[in-house]
């Protein structure tokens, strides 16, 4: 936390720099670099992954729009007819300011149905394809080997020794050993996931580079799928510990005080999840993409204070760069941690004085 004051506080100073205008009112640029259009363009989706830019031609990879119109039906076209358009628009379809797809219509222009391939679902094929090639890959190892066979050595017992850290020191030891068995398939999953989502991230040449967990989106569909597993599976103390807390019978009676706080507490667990993942990854990707424009920003100013400024965003995006390293498999694991936790306290046991003397 210090070390990201730390970096507030250099761009803080740095902020009336960043703030320049650099690119005329026409939005061509005038030799310099838009910061926000960097920053958000990363961060944000796209119906196009843009690969690199050769002078004035930018290398994109189009991507399929899959739109349905309200009197037109559905529509199929690939990306790249926006811009072969003079005006803009194909088919009735036009990409907004904000960077999605309107509808013109006599109303006015309205969003329609949209099911497009993005640039983050590209990624997040990507990531299962991944995760397909090693798993199934270091199945294919294990296939007729003993237990009593060597240890698998290189990417495979690198792998295994992953697999058996999250297994037994964060599924097994908070779901407890009597209830992990089913959960520890999807926790797996999503520790995984989210690990090579994070890594790939910090990519920045394609196929990395997407903001794939950064997006609230996908946190949120994780979050959803953790709170169901908790929800849907957990058994009668659970719901007996959120609807009849064992506390004094002034604070759920007549005024249901402690169950109302509980069931808040129900809905309060995916959202932190949601939240927590999604503004730590955004929050490192801003950094070190802000880091990096200070180079440009700064060299417009002079070759002094440019000078300088580059050697000390270098090095500190390089320090940044690592950090991200170490945050990648630390949200991961701490998002399959928390969800372990709340899986277990969906499995407590009875607390009732009666069957503690009985057992």
């Amino acid at each position: 936390m210090k070390l990201r004051q730390i970096i507030g506080f250099i761009m803080l100073l740095l902020s009336p720099l960043l703030a320049q205008p650099m690119v005329a009112e026409s939005g061509e640029a005038q030799g310099g670099v838009n910061v926000k259009e960097v920053v958000m363009g990363h961060l944000s989706d796209a119906y196009e992954w843009h690969i690199t830019t050769w002078g004035n031609t930018h290398v994109t990879l189009p991507l399929p729009v899959i739109v349905k119109g309200e009197e037109s039906g559905w529509h199929v076209f690939s990306s790249a007819r926006f811009h072969d358009s003079p005006d803009g628009v194909y088919e009735g379809f036009h990409l907004g300011a904000d960077g999605k797809i309107y509808e013109q219509t006599p109303d006015g222009d309205v969003r329609p149905w949209d099911i497009s391939v993005t640039k983050n679902v590209v990624q997040l094929w990507i990531v299962v394809l991944l995760m397909l090639v090693i798993f199934l890959g270091c199945a294919r190892w294990y296939r007729g080997r003993q237990a009593s066979d060597d240890a698998p050595k290189g990417f495979v017992g690198l792998i295994e020794m992953f697999v058996m850290m999250v297994h037994d020191d964060v599924i097994k030891s908070n779901i407890g050993e009597k209830h992990y068995r089913p959960y520890a398939p999807y926790l797996l999953t999503v520790f995984f996931f989210i690990f090579l989502s994070n890594i790939l991230g910090l990519v920045p040449i394609f196929p990395g580079g997407a903001n794939l967990t950064g997006n609230l989106a996908i946190t949120m569909f994780l979050a959803l799928c953790t709170f169901l597993a908790v929800n849907l599976f957990g058994n009668r103390e659970y719901w007996k510990d959120i609807f009849w807390p064992e506390v004094p019978l002034w604070l759920k009676c007549p005024v249901p005080l402690m169950p109302l706080i509980e069931f808040i507490g129900v809905l309060t667990k995916p959202f932190s999840l949601m939240v927590r993942l999604f503004a730590n990854v955004m929050a490192g990707h801003s950094i070190v993409l802000s880091l990096t424009c200070i180079i440009f920003v700064t060299m417009q100013i002079g070759p002094a204070i440019g000078g300088t400024m580059t050697g000390i965003s270098v090095l500190i995006t390089i320090f940044m760069d690592a950090v991200e390293l170490l945050v990648a498999f630390i949200q991961a694991y701490v998002f399959t941690m928390l969800s372990a936790v709340f899986i277990g306290l969906a499995h407590q046991e009875s607390h009732s004085p009666q069957k503690e003397i009985n057992n």
